[in-house]
């Protein structure tokens, strides 16, 4: 999840860029293991850069986004900003599809029990 603006003044840009790490990370499950493998740095690193302690090199900035298939600028985006992922489309997409799906089982229901 992206950060409200609000939170911005707490902050620091560590902080978002490691909150957004996170959740790219965790969206396309991946552990911490096998991101900081393919990325080639240490798990204690990654922990550590997910929780705004160290800021990632430019170098380590343009693996990240590689290795999790998004443009870099979304490690800085906070909640006032607009991006939609697959990731995050595809959660739009099923929640739709189950809204839809319930609502039709409602209504079959309703019909079938009014015979």
């Amino acid at each position: 999840m992206l950060l409200s603006p609000f939170r911005l003044y707490i902050m620091n840009v560590k902080g978002i860029f490691g909150k957004n790490l996170k959740y790219y990370r965790k969206g396309k499950k991946l552990s911490q293991e096998q991101l900081s493998e393919k990325v080639d740095i240490t798990v204690k690193h990654l922990s550590e850069i997910e929780r705004g302690i160290v800021f990632a090199s430019a170098g380590l900035i343009e693996k990240l986004a590689k290795n999790l298939n998004i443009p870099i600028f979304v490690f800085f985006l906070t909640d006032n900003s607009v991006y939609y992922d697959n990731i995050m489309l595809t959660r739009i997409e099923k929640t739709i599809i189950e809204n839809i799906e319930y609502t039709m089982d409602t209504i079959r229901n309703g019909i079938l029990n009014k015979s």
